[in-house]
This record gives C-alpha cells, structure tokens and sequence, in this order.
C-alpha cells in the first residue's frame, strides 16, 4: 500500500512518536522512508545575530546541527528496523518546504507530529502539521503527542 512514507520531523518531543510511527509503518509496509527536517527560514531571518561575529555561530547553525542530529539518529532507528532511509535538510517555510518534498519524492504518505494543546491556542498560533494537512493532496497521518509545557 505504501512504498514512500515522508516523516517530516523538527527534532522536538512532538516529533519522537511520529518517527516510531513512521518507522514502523515502512518496515510494515517494506516502504522506503524518506526524513526531511526543515531549518525554518523565519527563525533565521527574524534574529540580528548581532553578538555572533562568525555567521556559523548563528541559528541557521545551531538548526541545521539538530537536523543532522535528529536523522542520524532516524536513519540508525530506520537501519535498526531493516528499513531503508534517505534523508534531507531544507531551508524554508516548513509546511511549504514539506508539501513540495513530498511532491518531489512522489509519497505515498506523509507522517506528521503534533503537540496537543489547548484550542485558542491553535485558532491564535496554528501549527505547520496543521498548515500541511490543509495545503497537501496527499494522505496523511498526525501522531499526537502529550507533552508537558
């Protein structure tokens, strides 16, 4: 039923039950796994960076060292499974930035994690699982989270 499962992932607790979820669905489905963790380009641009001296010091850095953390740590779950992984960082606007990989990759689904939280916080903030849900074609699968804020 699957061969390409997309697991978007952003490194936080709210992602840790999506990527079980994920990992066990391809390994189900002998389905490849593709992780994509998205450096948000509004959290880049909206900061100074005026104490850093060296760019590499900046948030782009410290975002892109725990994408490459968090798939190191998918792809050895993934290879732990028997399931075959390919994994991705991207900049840009997350929920954009994962329609279009999703597209590009042809997915079969898409893998999402949430937090749960209180409803005026969503109709005031939203979510990017939320804005994916609404911006793709695609099938896709929202693991809830509880965790404590």
């Amino acid at each position: 039923m699957y061969d390409r499962i997309l697991l978007a992932t952003d490194g936080t607790a709210a992602s840790d039950d999506a990527e079980a979820h994920a990992i066990d669905l391809a390994a189900a489905h002998e389905a490849v796994l593709h992780a994509l963790y998205v450096v948000d380009e509004n959290v880049v641009t909206a900061y100074s960076g005026d104490e850093y001296v060296d760019e590499s010091e900046g948030p782009e850095h410290g975002l892109e060292e725990l994408g490459t953390e968090r798939l190191a740590a998918i792809r050895e779950e993934a290879s732990d499974a028997g399931v075959e992984v390919g994994d991705e960082i991207r900049h840009g606007q997350p929920a954009e930035t994962i329609v279009a990989y999703a597209d590009e990759q042809d997915a079969d689904l898409l893998v999402l994690g949430t937090k749960r939280r209180p409803e005026e916080y969503r109709t005031l903030l939203g979510s990017v699982t939320d804005r994916v849900v609404r911006l793709t074609t695609r099938p896709a699968t929202v693991v809830k989270t509880e965790v404590s804020e």
